[in-house]
């Protein structure tokens, strides 16, 4: 892999704008393409550039795009004969074998309601995906399997670095102004545990403020959602879930 980079972390692209020349492996995105050896934006995005390698998020549109290794959180839509059709809220319905997550071959006709039912999330990993295939999840680690506490919520998947920011600068932010624990996913899904309804009640707002806000600057949103938190918790109660 070599070539040079011509945009910047989260600099804003339009469509026709030139991104790198070269040689890079990169997956296959509706929102990048190729001529010769140069990389164009298709889309009005935010570029992420990490570790030599580059992708666009688009600024607009509210699904997600898999990528393999990607690590999800979906809601169950459908039970079938071997496994359950998953929401990932990507363009096409996600299947997560049986198999996978019992760790066990499935027997015909077995109850999988027993395991997930229809309404249930489940944090899983995008295993397989092309363009002629749909997305195939794992469930592998302690860190997927069924979401059995907490709260979950949503944002727009293009917004999801936003609620982050640079060096988690805004996640971070949220979890020590409130005392939350978040977990931000690639499809826009956000799994959140809280002390209190206060709280929950108070990121739920920040993530709509984040949702809907136009702030070019991170530092600038950090700052509007602080005072946000602030209002709806006190002070007093923001200084308290930090020391918690």
């Amino acid at each position: 892999m070599s070539g040079q980079i011509f945009v910047m972390d989260q600099q804003v692209v339009c469509p026709g704008d030139l991104l790198a020349e070269g040689d890079f492996e990169i997956p296959w995105s509706p929102y990048i393409y190729k001529e010769s050896n140069r990389y164009y934006a298709s889309v009005v995005g935010v570029v992420d550039v990490k570790n030599g390698t580059f992708t666009v998020v688009p600024l607009k549109g509210s699904k997600y795009w898999p990528r393999v290794g990607d690590t999800v959180l979906g809601m169950v839509e459908d039970i079938e004969l071997y496994g359950w059709t998953v929401d990932i809220r990507a363009p096409y319905p996600a299947y997560l074998p049986a198999s996978s997550l019992l760790n066990r071959p499935v027997t015909a006709g077995e109850d999988l309601r027993r395991y997930l039912d229809v309404g249930d999330y489940i944090v899983a990993k995008v295993e397989v995906f092309d363009r002629t295939t749909n997305p195939i999840l794992a469930v592998r680690g302690s860190d997927t399997g069924k979401v059995t506490d907490g709260t979950v919520v949503s944002i727009s998947p293009s917004k999801t670095s936003r609620l982050i920011g640079r060096n988690r600068s805004l996640l971070n932010t949220l979890m020590s102004m409130t005392g939350c624990h978040l977990m931000v996913y690639p499809n826009g899904m956000i799994h959140m545990r809280c002390p209190s309804s206060a709280q929950e009640e108070a990121i739920k707002g920040a993530i709509s403020l984040i949702e809907i806000e136009q702030e070019s600057r991170i530092s600038d949103l950090t700052e509007k959602v602080r005072r946000f938190i602030a209002s709806k918790l006190g002070e007093t109660n923001v200084s308290s879930s930090a020391e918690a």
